[in-house]
């Protein structure tokens, strides 16, 4: 299998991981602490991140010749771009157009997750030159 391939099923499985988490704190957000969804996604989205960002580095792109720092402000601004997206996204579908809740999360998380996350992240965040 190709080196490019294996990265993208990594990738697809940190974010999966990440998701997972992210899922399980906003479901906990919105149902039991009554938080809207826009909002529950930001907070659920933000601790996400942090799980995505340390598979990703370590495991997934294998990406540590560049410094923590110099991947952490590019993977901060993806993510406040993803979060703000994702927000956006599940606010016209459940507050404007009153989709549930979780599906209209999964769909948007789909939606972002590989056609904007997983872009960049490979290609700016996680860039290795030698591959």
């Amino acid at each position: 299998m190709s080196s490019r391939v294996v990265i993208f099923l990594k990738a697809q499985l940190s974010a999966f991981l990440g998701g997972l988490f992210d899922f399980g704190v906003y479901s906990a957000c919105y149902k039991l602490l009554h938080i809207s969804a826009p909002f529950s996604n930001a907070i659920s989205g933000s601790l996400g991140a942090v799980v995505n960002f340390l598979i990703n580095r370590y495991w997934s792109f294998g990406s540590t010749q560049n410094s923590v720092g110099s991947q952490l402000w590019k993977f901060v601004i993806v993510v406040c771009g993803s979060i703000l997206l994702k927000s956006t996204g599940i606010h016209f579908l459940v507050d404007v157009y009153h989709f549930n809740f979780l599906f209209s999360k999964l769909l948007v998380e789909l939606l972002v997750s590989l056609g904007f996350n997983y872009t960049l992240q490979r290609f700016w965040v996680f860039k290795d030159d030698g591959k």
